[in-house]
Formats: C-alpha cells, sequence, structure tokens
C-alpha cells in the first residue's frame, strides 16, 4: 500500500486554506458593499445632471471665453508664444535638463541583448559548463575589454552678429516767421526792348493790361478802338531799379515756414535706418499768431518714425571650446554677402564614453578530460579577429549596395535639418548628444519628423556630416542654416566614404550641391582598407561575442519575486 507523503510547505498550505478563504470571502463582501455605496452616490448625480438644464457655469473651470481662443484665427501665434517663452519658462528648462540628462538605450543594443539571451537560453550548459548543482560559479574568465577607441562626432557653433530691427523717432517743428517786404511795381512796353531792365530774381513779372488805344470812334454801344496800342506790362520789384519812377510803392507782411529736422540729422545720416514716416503731433490750434500776424498751418509738428537695424557681436562656441577632446577644425562663412557677417566653426569631438559591463565572464567553458584527468584549455585574444570581420563585412556590404544601373558602391542619401542661428530650438544635434525621447514636443515646437528621423541616424553613426549653408538672412546676417549629411546603410558604410573619400583626394562637394554619390568600381578598387581606421566598429564586433552575466540576473529576478509576495499576500 502506498502512502502519500506531504511536505511539510505543502501542509501549512493546505492548512491555512480554510483562514485565507474566509478572510477573501470578508473582503469581497466590504468590496460589494464600497461599490454598491459608490455607485449609489454616482447614480443620484448622473440623474441631477439628466435632468437639469445646462449652462456654463456648470463647467468645471469655464470663466468666459480663454485668451488661448486667439490661437484658433492664428495658429502660428502659438509657435511664436512658445518660442518666446522656452528661454524663460522654469518648467521648459526642466524638461530640456531631464532629457539632456537622463539615460537613453538604443534599439539596436537592446533587440542584440535580448537576441544573446534567446541564444543562451536554448543551449544554456553550452555556456555554464563548470558550475556547481548548487548554482555557485566555479573558475570564471572576463572577457576581453573592447579594442575599439571612441568614435567622432563633428560638432558645429556660430560666431558673427545678430540683427535686431527697431523702430527709432525724432521731432520735427515747423518754424514761422514774419518780415515786412517793400514792392516797388514798374509798367513797361516790351516793344523797344524797355522791359529787359526788369530781371529776375529781384523782379517778377506779376501781370498785363492793355496800351492806349490809338484810334477809334465813339458809338451807341460805346467806344471802339481800331487800333489798339502795345499792351504793358507789369513787374514787381524788391528794390529800387535805378533810373526809373515805380508806378507806385507799397510794403506787405510775409509769412515764412520752414521745417527744423536737427533732432533727426543722425537718423537721416545712419544708413542703417531707413524709410522714415512722419506722423502730425501737434496741430491743435491750427491758427496762430506770429509776430501780430495770423498763420494759420494743418500742423506745427511731427514724429518721424526710422526703421533702423542694430548688428551686435554673437557666438555660441564657448561650450565647444572648452570641451576636453574637441579640436577646431576649420571656420568658413555660411553666406555670400560681403563683408561675412556668420560664420561656422566646425569642431572635431570625441563620443562621450558609454559606461560597459564590467561583470561579463565566461566561467570553465574550455575543458579537455581523458580517462578522468583533466584540463582546462586556456586561450588568448587573437588581434587580427577584428581586421578579418572588417574585411568580411565590408565585402558583404559592397556586395549588398552595389546599384548595377549606375555601376557604384555605397551610395548614401542626402538628408538636411535646419536650425535657428543662435537660437534656443535645434533640430540638429545628432551624434555626441543622446536621443531625445520628447520627438513629438521638438515636433510640435517646430523640427519636422525626418529632421528628428536624420537626429537618430546621426546619433548611431550612419551619417557623415557635409557641411552648412545658410538659408534664410536679413541685412547679411543668417538667420536659419541648413546643415547637410550623407547618411548610409550602415556605420561601416560611412567610415568607407568619408577615409576613402580622403584617400581618393575627393571631398564633399558644397552643402547645396552634394548628392552622396556613391564609388565608382575604379574607385573602390584602389581603396587601401588596411589604411583606414575601424576602431570605431571594433567595440561593436566584441559586444556582440560578449555574454551577459545570467546567473546575476536570475538572481535579481527571483529576488524580486520574493519581494513582491512578500509585500502582496494576505
Amino acid at each position: 500500500m502506498n502512502r502519500l507523503t506531504l511536505s511539510a510547505p505543502l501542509a501549512l498550505v493546505l492548512a491555512l486554506a480554510p483562514l485565507c478563504a474566509a478572510q477573501a470571502q470578508t473582503t469581497t463582501e466590504a468590496a460589494k458593499a464600497d461599490g454598491k455605496a459608490f455607485g449609489k452616490d454616482i447614480g443620484a448625480a448622473a440623474q441631477s445632471a439628466a435632468t437639469t438644464q445646462p449652462s456654463a457655469d456648470r463647467v468645471p473651470g469655464f470663466g468666459g471665453t480663454p485668451s488661448q481662443s486667439g490661437y484658433f484665427d492664428d495658429p502660428k501665434a502659438m509657435e511664436r508664444a512658445a518660442a518666446s517663452q522656452a528661454s524663460s519658462n522654469t518648467g521648459y528648462a526642466a524638461m530640456r535638463d531631464s532629457m539632456d540628462r537622463r539615460a537613453t538605450f538604443n534599439k539596436v543594443d537592446l533587440d542584440a541583448a535580448i537576441a544573446r539571451s534567446k541564444t543562451i537560453s536554448e543551449d544554456p550548459l553550452a555556456y555554464t559548463s563548470g558550475m556547481g548543482l548548487g548554482g555557485t560559479q566555479g573558475r570564471c574568465v572576463p572577457l576581453p575589454p573592447s579594442s575599439g577607441t571612441a568614435a567622432r562626432y563633428k560638432a558645429t557653433c556660430n560666431t558673427g552678429y545678430t540683427v535686431e530691427s527697431g523702430t527709432q523717432s525724432c521731432t520735427v517743428t515747423l518754424q514761422a516767421s514774419v518780415t515786412t517786404v517793400t514792392d516797388y511795381v514798374y509798367e513797361c512796353t516790351d516793344t523797344y526792348g524797355e522791359c529787359d531792365v526788369f530781371q529776375v530774381p529781384t523782379c517778377q513779372h506779376t501781370g498785363s493790361r492793355p496800351g492806349k488805344c490809338l484810334q477809334g470812334i465813339d458809338t451807341l454801344y460805346g467806344y471802339k478802338c481800331f487800333e489798339p496800342g502795345d499792351p504793358i506790362d507789369i513787374y514787381t520789384c524788391s528794390a529800387p531799379v535805378t533810373g526809373l519812377t515805380p508806378k507806385r510803392v507799397s510794403t506787405r507782411q510775409v509769412v515764412n515756414t520752414t521745417k527744423d529736422e536737427s533732432q533727426c540729422a543722425g537718423l537721416a545720416a545712419d544708413t542703417n535706418c531707413t524709410n522714415p514716416a512722419e506722423t502730425c503731433t501737434d496741430s491743435d490750434p491750427t491758427t496762430r499768431i506770429i509776430d501780430g500776424v495770423a498763420v494759420t498751418q494743418p500742423c506745427w509738428a511731427w514724429r518721424r518714425d526710422y526703421q533702423c537695424n542694430r548688428f551686435s557681436p554673437a557666438q555660441d562656441c564657448d561650450t565647444l571650446a572648452s570641451t576636453p577632446g574637441c579640436t577646431l577644425e576649420k571656420e568658413y562663412c555660411i553666406t555670400d554677402e560681403v563683408p561675412c557677417r556668420t560664420f561656422e566653426r566646425v569642431y572635431d569631438c570625441p563620443v562621450p564614453d558609454q559606461p560597459q559591463d564590467p561583470n561579463q565572464f565566461i566561467c570553465d567553458g574550455d575543458v579537455y578530460c581523458i580517462d578522468g584527468s583533466c584540463e582546462t584549455i586556456e586561450r588568448t585574444p587573437n588581434d587580427e579577429f577584428k581586421d578579418a570581420v572588417v574585411a568580411l563585412n565590408a565585402m558583404d556590404q559592397a556586395r549588398r549596395e552595389f546599384d548595377p544601373d549606375n555601376l557604384t558602391l555605397f551610395k548614401g542619401t542626402r538628408e538636411s535639418c535646419s536650425s535657428k542661428v543662435f537660437g534656443i530650438l535645434n533640430c540638429c544635434k545628432g551624434k555626441g548628444f543622446p536621443l531625445i525621447p520628447g520627438i513629438q514636443l521638438l515636433v510640435a515646437l517646430g523640427c519636422s519628423r525626418e529632421e528628428m528621423l536624420l537626429h537618430q541616424k546621426d546619433a548611431q553613426g550612419l551619417c557623415a556630416y557635409v557641411g552648412t549653408y545658410c538659408s534664410s538672412s536679413f541685412l547679411g546676417v543668417c538667420l536659419t542654416k541648413r546643415k547637410v549629411y550623407c547618411c548610409f546603410e550602415s556605420k561601416l558604410s560611412r567610415i568607407l566614404q568619408e577615409q576613402g573619400r580622403q584617400q581618393l583626394g575627393k571631398p564633399w562637394a558644397s552643402p547645396k550641391t552634394e548628392q552622396c554619390a556613391g564609388f565608382t568600381i575604379d574607385e573602390f578598387a584602389r581603396l587601401d582598407l588596411s589604411r583606414m581606421d575601424f576602431s570605431e566598429v571594433y567595440a561593436e564586433f566584441t559586444d556582440a561575442a560578449r555574454l551577459p552575466d545570467e546567473l546575476q540576473a536570475a538572481t535579481q529576478i527571483q529576488q524580486k519575486i520574493e519581494a513582491y509576495y512578500a509585500n502582496t499576500r494576505p
């Protein structure tokens, strides 16, 4: 007869089962009662809401038309408001600081770790031979460290000027005066040149009248002239004419008005100030007494507004200049104007080191046994492995990227991104900066999704920086620039293009025209791969061969499960 013997833990579970069931039933009943009470309260509120005429004051937080409703008529105002607040808003600054500091993980690295874990789980004994039955480690040998050097990237900044447009004003006044003028009136006939003595500007021709009739008769209708005399011209002179007697002499008062523009002389002479516009600022009263004479003018003073542009020195290169390992590679003008007012500086910088897991080992993996006598096989890393892997990958990459239509290899794709010069929003950070998780926020602030994808590609080392050109400018100052990249299918293709062009003496073309063409077959045949530095990809090949510390991970998972049940069990 077979007996069923219960283990101590199982017996304990069976003994506590009625107690747990009673406690569970009590908890269930309390939950039902609480749910009924909650439903009753909600039902009364819903019934009241359904039978009450809706009104605006019943909407929570409603206080009339919100100020944000103006964005419906001018959607771009939201973008301008956001840009103006970006530099001073504490919430935005905290969010940007969090995004710049938080740890990020590359999807490629996560996929590689998952793939390695699956491989180990399929055949764990292949990686844990030499482990004791109790789970203790035997003799473990750490994996060799990565032989790859840190990758580098091209970082850019700008120096030059910013331009600020504004209105500057000055005052123009009307100056009036009254003078007494004496008029000397003369008459002459021009038949024999008698009027030639009255010269301008002293004398002015002010009228004429018919001359004396030489022959005529009286009729019932009045005197009729048959032979009129020469017409008589009238001249008014400001001074007596020597040798002639004026017909009459009279005096009159003359009002003289001039605009006093002395206060605006500086702005008028400034070539950076244009398009003056005048606005009357003193027109009441229109009639004023000047030296006892009533003078009427529509306006007595004006405000003259000039649109002025001021240039201020600016630069944003202090951070790069003080970053260890960053060296200034070149500086060039990104505008076509002379003199140049905006320069681009290109720095060659190391990508910040990424921390690597030091707890990765191979434990008692190579054991050779004969007749019960076992020896551990000592293995040393092969320094030529990395070169062989790179060469094989280069050949495989060339096979996959060969373009049979154009007979070219390693063709790239032209991509670009824009950013404000000396601005806060930068859609072109890329390599050397962490991948930003808040892509939707940057898109909302003005970055396109294509620019965000370029940011990711460049951060992954797939893009080569070609150069920058100015896409919009004002008065010779660049306002918006575009950075141009050539992006490739793999990091290896990018390195082959960058260093291959140096060997061939084939630099990138102008950023405005570069199309990222591939190598011809002849050009690729002339490349010497042994002279190229592939250290950037060595680390990736080594990392791909590393094994995670599965025992430590399993222990942590087990501890988390035990802690969960310890905190949640009834």
